[in-house]
């Protein structure tokens, strides 16, 4: 097959850094850069991603009597001894400055009547460290103002709606990237490539992302030959509204139960700690309603006031669902939520193909664990998209030159198209949520492959599903977001370390 053609009119944006995402954390990358880049989105800007539903805010130790060594601490402990210590303590001392540098780009994160920031505290935090704004649209604010400052910045150059198609490498290192534009299909040369495109929620059928988000920025890592690590550790919001549909379903964030709002059944029982780790929470869910239970999040009596001036957005979308939660419990189950995997980075960012660069969710920096604890993937994004734009930055003249010839397609390996499917494609969403949701075994996740391997050629929702799957079989324990009802025990971290896969592994 022949390849597209260079980017005819766009000659000026070759050898330049490429985006691609625009959340905060490929936000992030591009206003730390210091050259030009180009950033390209499936969406106008600031749309289309995970950033902007991002309810309960971003966690930095900034408040009296907390420090970055108190919120390593935590985030140690929720992280069930897979994280990785240097990432989280260099993570969250980055915590305080980052939120010096978004209050200065415009981000308003509310204030208390003294005029100080104010916190709020979320599960598993051992003290209010979570910064918000507008109630519960943190993110939407954060990415809005991370937009305007983009806009503003003649350097960036924004590609929208442009999507990303394949990754080009010319002798093990990025070259350029095969872009779909609405006139057509280029390949623009390029040295760096940073892939902040986020996670893979979508690939289930109950989730908190968009549909759309399964992963296919990862697969395009995955087919030019980028390790991943950490792939089975899914975590699993425990209160999203159930709205009795499959698909992307309203949060209703950890922010609501930090504030006072309790966890009952059908008959008005309390039935698990409201604030214990996401992953306890979400399991006792989960029993809850297999033993036949509705489950309710009561928040109709919070101490800090009514939950409409506390959390408007959460509130019209319940009403939109004809629930008052002022009036009403708010019918809350888990729903697929983060992806503490993704694609394998250094401390710079940098994945195992040169060049290749990912950021925020893609990634997985070791940060988060076995389980994320609540509010550090904002800041994650953030800090991730300054320490790629770091890297970049110490190495200008590489940006510029994406080497010599004419970039062709991976030869690391891959999986053609070898013919078009005679069928139609079964329903991904429902096969994960069945065998690798919050219960797994043995039995389901090797199912599950069986199911998805032949789908790899057709489908990147599949391939995905497969890193998942296979990195779930081969933990042979229940540790933080991944629990095995086969292997119910967590054993000691140096038997089970943290794993990584690459595209073999899976297809074997």
């Amino acid at each position: 097959m022949a390849s597209p053609p260079a980017m005819a009119g766009l000659d000026g944006l070759a050898g330049l850094p490429v985006i691609v995402g625009a959340g905060v954390a490929g936000l992030s990358t591009a206003l730390h850069l210091k050259g030009p880049c180009v950033l390209i989105n499936n969406a106008p800007l600031g749309m289309g991603g995970s950033s902007a539903l991002a309810q309960g805010g971003l966690s930095a130790a900034v408040g009296p009597g907390d420090s970055p060594a108190q919120h390593a601490q935590d985030t140690l402990a929720a992280g069930a001894g897979l994280c990785d210590e240097a990432v989280v303590r260099r993570m969250t001392t980055a915590g305080p400055e980052a939120v010096r540098q978004l209050l200065a780009w415009g981000v308003p994160f509310a204030r208390d009547d003294k005029g100080a920031l104010a916190l709020h505290l979320e599960a598993a935090h051992s003290r209010p460290r979570v910064l918000f704004a507008g109630g519960d649209a943190s993110g939407r604010l954060m990415t809005q103002a991370l937009v305007r400052q983009a806009l503003a910045k003649p350097s960036i150059h924004v590609l929208a709606p442009a999507q990303a198609q394949r990754i080009i490498t010319q002798h093990g290192h990025v070259a350029g990237l095969e872009i779909a534009l609405p006139e057509g299909t280029f390949i623009l040369p390029t040295a760096h490539i940073i892939m902040a495109t986020g996670g893979l929620g979508g690939l289930y059928n109950a989730t908190t992302v968009p549909e759309g988000q399964k992963g296919g920025g990862l697969a395009l890592a995955a087919r030019a030959g980028a390790a991943f690590a950490d792939m089975e550790f899914t975590q699993f919001h425990p209160t999203v509204l159930d709205t009795g549909t499959p698909g992307q379903r309203p949060l209703v964030s950890e922010a609501v139960r930090g504030a006072g709002a309790k966890l009952i059944d059908e008959t008005g029982q309390r039935f698990t700690e409201e604030l214990a780790p996401r992953d306890v929470v979400s399991r006792a869910l989960a029993q809850h309603l297999a033993a036949g239970h509705r489950v309710f999040l009561d928040a109709r009596r919070l101490p800090g006031g009514r939950f409409s001036e506390l959390f408007p957005t959460i509130f019209a979308r319940c009403l939109e669902h004809g629930v008052n939660p002022e009036q009403d419990p708010i019918p809350v189950r888990p729903a697929m939520h983060y992806h503490m995997g993704g694609i394998m980075v250094d401390g710079a960012c940098r994945s195992t193909v040169p060049g290749l660069y990912a950021v925020g969710e893609a990634a997985c920096t070791g940060l988060h664990g076995a389980n994320r604890l609540a509010s550090n993937s904002l800041l994650e994004a953030f800090v991730t998209g300054a320490w790629a734009a770091g890297d970049i930055n110490q190495h200008p003249l590489a940006a510029q030159s994406p080497g010599q010839g004419t970039p062709h397609a991976a030869s690391t390996p891959s999986v053609p198209l070898q013919q078009p499917l005679q069928k139609p494609l079964p329903d991904v969403g429902a096969l994960m949520w069945q065998y690798a949701g919050i219960n797994r075994n043995q039995e389901g996740l090797s199912a599950l492959l069986d199911k998805l391997r032949p789908l790899t050629p057709h489908d990147d929702a599949a391939l995905m599903g497969c890193f998942v799957a296979e990195a779930a079989l081969r933990r042979c324990e229940s540790r933080g977001a991944h629990a095995r009802s086969d292997y119910p025990t967590c054993r000691p971290p140096s038997e089970m370390p943290r794993q990584s896969l690459i595209l073999g592994d899976v297809l074997a």
